[in-house]
């Protein structure tokens, strides 16, 4: 499931992450290959907030409270786990070829002593589209190729299972925060089929009220739940 999170970060949000990655200067950036496997070190060409820094795990946990307060990534990840969100920066032809996320990702704040299984991926953009050239998220899935360039504060959720890639910025930076997270039901297509039913008692609780069929229904999610969730 692709899906398209808006506004999880709000417009005063991304103005404060900005000003603090600008203010950390040029030196705060490094070599994104230095997390960066086998195959995808080969692809792999843009800047990242040093993993473990006290910048990256303070901007990353402010992030990563966004995502847990906002439904709609609640609802659709279902989280159990989250790394702490990194943050990576292309510019001057950046760009990071078609790979295929690590399958066990570890957490910069536990010092990478632990680690998650990577079932869903996230980027949050913290650039707008007309501040860079080029820098789309391309996502491919059995439907073809989606492309992603988002506003400032919102966020793309996908698979990470996905093989995708970032296209050469070739003006401007493209900022933006990225996480992994270990969700409570391992596989897409349940998570998907949860998240459908999820919103769909939403509205007709707004239309209806709790009338014992929107009862049941949210009855019906929770046993689906119950049924699939791995803790």
């Amino acid at each position: 499931m692709l899906l398209h999170v808006p506004q999880v970060l709000s417009s005063q949000q991304v103005q404060s992450i900005r000003q603090a990655l600008h203010d950390a200067g040029e030196g705060a950036w490094s070599d994104g290959r230095s997390t960066a496997g086998a195959q995808a070190v080969q692809v792999k060409a843009n800047q990242q907030l040093e993993p473990g820094a006290p910048l990256a795990l303070q901007l990353g946990e402010q992030v990563a409270q966004a995502l847990q307060a906002h439904p709609m990534f609640v609802s659709a990840a279902l989280p159990n786990r989250m790394i702490t969100p990194l943050f990576n920066r292309y510019t001057g032809g950046g760009t990071y070829g078609n790979h295929i996320d690590g399958a066990f990702q570890r957490d910069a704040r536990t010092g990478g002593a632990g680690r998650i299984r990577s079932d869903v991926s996230t980027t949050v953009f913290l650039s707008d589209p007309d501040e860079y050239e080029g820098g789309e998220l391309i996502v491919e899935d059995s439907y073809g190729s989606h492309e992603v360039k988002l506003q400032a504060g919102d966020a793309i959720v996908y698979p990470s299972t996905s093989l995708h890639r970032v296209e050469p910025v070739t003006r401007g930076a493209r900022l933006a925060a990225f996480l992994w997270t270990q969700s409570l039901v391992r596989e897409d297509a349940r998570r998907a089929m949860l998240f459908e039913l999820d919103m769909n008692i939403l509205t007709l609780r707004q239309q209806l009220g709790d009338t014992p069929q929107v009862v049941s229904l949210t009855g019906h999610y929770h046993n689906l739940l119950r049924m699939w969730a791995e803790l």
